[in-house]
């Protein structure tokens, strides 16, 4: 299952940014919905190589996104959080999602147009909070994860794109445009995607002209990325290592 309010996730292998405070927002789309967001950065974004926008999974923009914006600031990362459901449900009472959010009812009512055009809105305000020329990468989780990957072959101005527990038949036909560099966290016992789906996700996007990394962590279930889980202590860490890799990349080939 995916992670739930109460997880958090773990501290990234580097520290130390001072951070300015976190933010809840509410960003508008070209279409005109309404969305909730959460920003959280150094306190001098504008410093920053590249920045992240997270996509949360099935249950929306709940606190542990938030605090994973957090911890990506932490790391000297602008991040900014988004929610998947303003078109269907409004903006998040109190800017996020809690336990008691019928997110099942609202899931199937998603689109990748719509996606599309709430993480446009993202990028546009993430760089505005820092400067307009700021890559910017797409980080996700379970549904978040699977758009994120689609952006490898879409049309919206972002640097690079990782995920985790993704599902390699919602990228679709975009893997076979992908040309983004593209990171896929996948977990070795991930009861809702086979991990041979999702190499062969990354084989059909490298043949796409992608570049493609793969990390397998044997045995870790969907949404080991928790610190809750030391046992998982290890493979979080790596995960932190290549998304941040990714994250410095994208800055450095920008600059």
């Amino acid at each position: 299952m995916c992670h739930d309010p109460s997880s958090r996730p773990p501290a990234p292998p580097r520290t130390g940014a001072a951070v300015g405070a976190t933010e809840s927002t509410v960003l508008t789309a070209a279409d005109g919905t309404r969305f909730s967001a959460a920003f959280a950065g150094p306190v001098d974004p504008a410093a920053a190589t590249a920045g992240v926008v997270v996509l949360p999974d099935v249950r929306g923009l709940h606190p542990y996104y938030v605090a994973l914006a957090e911890r990506f600031a932490e790391a000297g990362v602008p991040a900014l959080a988004i929610d998947w459901f303003g078109r269907t449900a409004g903006p998040a009472d109190g800017g996020t999602r809690d336990a008691g959010f019928d997110w099942q009812s609202h899931v199937p009512q998603t689109t990748p147009e719509g996606v599309d055009a709430d993480l446009a809105a993202a990028v546009t305000e993430l760089r505005g909070r820092t400067r307009p020329d700021l890559p910017v990468v797409t980080v996700g989780f379970c549904l978040g994860g699977s758009h994120s990957w689609r952006q490898s072959g879409g049309d919206l101005d972002v640097a690079a794109c990782a995920g985790f527990y993704g599902r390699p038949v919602m990228v679709g036909d975009a893997a076979d445009r992908a040309a983004r560099p593209t990171l896929l966290l996948v977990a070795g016992a991930d009861a809702a995607t086979p991990v041979e789906e999702q190499l062969a996700l990354a084989e059909r996007m490298r043949a796409a002209g992608a570049d493609v990394e793969t990390a397998v962590y044997d045995g870790a279930p969907h949404s080991f990325f928790d610190r809750a889980a030391p046992e998982w202590s290890d493979a979080c860490q790596d995960a932190w290592r290549r998304l941040l890799a990714l994250v410095d990349r994208a800055g450095g080939a920008a600059s």
